[in-house]
């Protein structure tokens, strides 16, 4: 029989409705692949910072069972950096072995509680400033959409807990599922970039062009040579506004873009496909199967092989 991963997402105090609805919409369309549960610390309901409430079917009791534990994001005015008693002791009873993520602000649940020693983390850029202040002995990075850390993920704000989901079901059932929960929920599989091109900054001059076209146009000649000038050239940019105003609206330069680009095309087609490494590496840009397999484990941690093995056996 096939496993039924058990997701429980705790909502605290000054729960964002929106966060809060965010796994079971995105891994409630994975085919039942998971079951999504919600609870609260003491299975009381509680206030969101909205103008409701929401009562739970679940105490904390739950989290003893759970394969994921999700924290849902909270009012960034009820962040603390030591944990209400009630919290804590929830949060001792999930699994040493059990998979642990946050959405936006539940990254400071998670510092709080001890969690994120050790790790890099993410949580929404504009509180950043406020996260270093409480964990100072933390990592942050405050530019990606989210991190995933071994056991612990934590992401970034709102919309990215769309991300990490999609990003979880990815990881455990390949991207082909992952691609067809996201046409069910109508939202992109993958974002390109990370919340660099979210922070607020100047606005552009009038009149200025976009590099969309071009990425679109890329995405087309993943197997050709593609250069920044190449890229520029299509753009009718310079080379150095082309890559400033790329960095701007994506958030990575041109050339890490085309490597996750690149990268996701060779998953697909080692899922789908029983084309070789090599034959593959042709196909989505890079010189030889060596450099495909470097990028590879560099992205994921794992060889083209290893990859191949997993997904292929899961379809």
């Amino acid at each position: 029989m096939r496993h039924v991963e058990r997701v429980v997402v705790l909502a605290l105090d000054g729960v964002y409705p929106f966060e809060l609805g965010i796994p079971s919409r995105i891994l409630g369309a994975a085919d039942g692949r998971y079951e999504v549960l919600t609870c609260t610390v003491d299975g009381r309901p509680v206030r969101t910072n909205a103008d409701f409430s929401i009562t739970v079917e679940h105490g904390p009791e739950v989290l003893a069972t759970a394969d994921t534990v999700i924290v849902a994001a909270v009012s960034p005015s009820l962040v603390t950096a030591e944990l209400p008693d009630a919290v804590a002791a929830a949060l001792a009873l999930i699994r040493p072995e059990a998979r642990i993520v946050s959405i936006c602000t539940g990254a400071f649940v998670l510092a709080a509680a001890g969690l994120l020693d050790g790790r890099t983390a993410a949580t929404h850029w504009n509180l950043a400033d406020t996260f270093r202040r409480m964990f100072p002995h933390l990592t942050l990075d405050p530019d990606v959409l989210f991190v995933d850390d071994d056991r612990i993920l934590t992401s970034a704000g709102a919309a990215s807990g769309v991300d990490v989901c999609l990003h979880l079901v990815r990881k455990d059932h390949g991207s082909e599922l992952a691609n067809t929960v996201a046409r069910r929920c109508v939202v992109p599989p993958f974002r390109d970039g990370g919340q660099a091109q979210y922070i607020e900054q100047p606005v552009p001059e009038a009149g200025a062009a976009s590099t969309s076209a071009t990425r679109a146009w890329a995405l087309e000649h993943l197997d050709e040579q593609l250069t920044l000038a190449h890229l520029a050239a299509h753009a009718r940019m310079s080379l150095r506004t082309f890559a400033r105003r790329f960095h701007d609206e994506v958030g990575l330069s041109p050339g890490r873009w085309l490597i996750q680009q690149r990268v996701a095309r060779a998953r697909h087609l080692l899922e789908a496909s029983d084309l070789s490494v090599d034959q593959i590496a042709g196909r989505v840009g890079f010189a030889t199967g060596a450099s495909l397999r470097q990028h590879l484990h560099a992205a994921i941690g794992v060889s083209p092989q290893a990859y191949r093995r997993t997904f292929q056996a899961a379809h």
